[in-house]
């Protein structure tokens, strides 16, 4: 058990001298769990993770973490878990939409608070989100790219994803719609996988046997995006020739970005989301709703890619 005691002596030795009661407080200690959607090879979950593990050195509480590579099951199974032990709370991504509903209703019959983050499912009874908007994201990306007057109507763009229907691709590609529909601007989504040597081969594929047609990419995920300037140099592809926008949570965007081959990142502040999420669950423990959601995110071009280089860095 984790017993904090805050003295003060100034304060003690008035106490004393006017017979007033001096009161000291104590925290037992908790365990939350952690889970994700993702993979621990996905660079951007180092820094997911890195913020749910200081955010456990801080407080002193124990948190559970578990990666599921998108699967479903797995990752039902890891939250019924956590409420069959008991968990004082629960912080999840979202792996599907839909996939949390019931496993959300049985958190809250069990009086446990759950905590959404990174990946967003209001159809779910969450007492919270923690994250990026990822509807606006997608919004976001797509009229960059029309502004900049990168695309234009009848324009193709090529929209690779780590995972096919997870629901963080699903909706991106919601946001891109509202602005790349109306404008007659077409777009795919291919899928990649969670392994990057794989990645960058299927990436190298596509655009090898479709370079003529792409005008701009929208990297939906950050292995795919964080794999531009492997897959441009293997193509032959120079650095701005096809326009690029999508996640930028990794040292490989950031330096795509600072070298010109990605034209914008999407920052989702990782560490801080973690964190946040956890603090959140931490406070509807103590029976303090939270009643509110907290969104994190920007989009940062070559002026200000150094930033989150050196963030990503650890500098």
């Amino acid at each position: 058990m984790l017993r904090r005691t805050f003295i003060f002596l100034s304060a003690a030795l008035v106490a004393v001298s006017l017979g007033a009661v001096s009161t000291a407080y104590a925290q037992a200690k908790k365990t939350y769990y952690w889970v994700s959607h993702g993979s621990p090879a996905d660079p951007v979950w180092t820094y997911f993770l890195a913020g749910a593990k200081q955010w456990a050195d801080d407080t002193g509480n124990a948190v559970n973490t578990s990666f599921h590579n998108g699967d479903v099951p797995a990752h039902q199974e890891a939250i019924r878990a956590a409420i069959a032990a008991k968990a004082d709370g629960i912080v999840t991504t979202s792996p599907d939409p839909g996939s949390l509903v019931e496993i959300a209703k049985e958190a809250n019959a069990a009086g446990i608070p759950i905590i959404n983050f990174n990946t967003p499912d209001p159809t779910a009874s969450f007492d919270a989100y923690v994250g990026g908007n990822n509807v606006a994201f997608g919004r976001g990306w797509a009229q960059y790219l029309v502004d900049k007057g990168l695309v234009k109507s009848g324009d193709f763009v090529w929209m690779p994803v780590e995972i096919p229907g997870a629901t963080y691709g699903v909706q991106e590609e919601e946001g891109i719609s509202s602005v790349f529909k109306p404008l007659n601007i077409t777009w795919e989504v291919t899928d990649s996988t969670l392994d990057q040597g794989e990645v960058i081969t299927r990436m190298t594929d596509y655009l090898t046997a479709n370079r003529d047609k792409i005008k701009a990419i929208i990297g939906l995920g950050d292995l795919v995006t964080g794999s531009i300037k492997r897959v441009f140099d293997q193509v032959g592809v120079k650095p701005g020739e096809i326009p690029v926008v999508g996640w930028g949570n990794s040292t490989d965007t950031t330096q795509e970005v600072l070298n010109g081959y990605v034209n914008a990142g999407q920052w989702q502040d990782p560490q801080a989301t973690s964190y946040m999420a956890l603090s959140m669950a931490a406070m509807a423990s103590s029976k303090i709703p939270p009643g509110f959601n907290i969104i994190t995110g920007a989009l940062y071009e070559k002026d200000t890619a150094q930033i989150y280089d050196d963030i990503l860095s650890g500098k």
